[in-house]
């Protein structure tokens, strides 16, 4: 079973209060880059992995979906969800990702925001949400950059010219990785870039997008605190075709 973090008191008052649980998506450093890998959801079938606050799920029905089932392990996270995302078109439902179950050739579009870098046996599930769209979907996700996430104290450190530096570490060890973010003993599962890509691949998908995020020029000028996204990525974007 995956962890449930999210339920844990203090990393739920945490998460609550952070800019993307606020704002919803424009909230999101990375939203814009995601909104441009998007299809046209209109008449789509949708399933929303990991979908927290029900956030996208909303802003799938907005904008024309004809469903969407949104799957989260936290109860705390979709108690939230139905109270502040709820519509009729949406099913929000607790589910662990780990032992994920869909039903065959149901969806025209699969979304997953920074969740799956929380699951152990990521060929299986991918291999799931395979099985699960029908030819010619797309399934959009983002996850953690295994820059990001490789090393084992994932903090800024300077040098003795007092340049940031990234600790990377370990980065071909992959496996789980314990951090303390929001809350102590959060669990990831890193996994390299052509892991990742190579499992999209092995399960069917052909791979359309891929982007590293970082802030372009105007959101740099608008948020400079994101400068230390130009030195090492956070995010990764990926758009796969079934």
């Amino acid at each position: 079973m995956t962890q449930n973090i999210y339920d844990k008191p203090e990393f739920f008052e945490g998460y609550s209060n952070m800019r993307r649980s606020v704002l919803g998506l424009e909230g999101a450093a990375e939203w814009p880059a995601v909104r441009a890998l998007l299809p046209d959801l209109s008449g789509k079938r949708v399933v929303d992995l990991g979908c927290g606050f029900g956030w996208f799920s909303r802003y799938a029905v907005e904008r024309g979906a004809a469903g969407v089932f949104a799957l989260d392990i936290s109860e705390k996270m979709i108690a939230r969800a139905k109270a502040d995302n709820g519509h009729a078109a949406i099913t929000y439902q607790i589910s662990d990702l780990e032992h994920l179950q869909l039903p065959k050739a149901v969806f025209d579009f699969a979304y997953s925001s920074l969740a799956l870098h929380y699951i152990e046996n990521f060929a299986q599930v991918i291999a799931t949400i395979h099985r699960s769209l029908v030819p010619g979907s797309q399934f959009v996700f983002t996850i953690e950059h295994p820059i990001y996430m490789a090393p084992t104290r994932p903090t800024w450190t300077t040098d003795a010219e007092g340049r940031r530096i990234w600790p990377l570490a370990g980065y071909s060890l992959e496996g789980s990785r314990t951090t303390d973010w929001l809350a102590r003993g959060v669990v990831k599962q890193h996994r390299k870039l052509g892991t990742t890509l190579n499992t999209l691949i092995g399960a069917g998908f052909a791979i359309r997008h891929v982007e590293e995020w970082a802030p372009n020029a105007e959101e740099l000028a608008a948020n400079p605190d994101w400068a230390e996204e130009l030195d090492r990525p956070m995010f990764l974007l990926i758009s796969a075709e079934r």
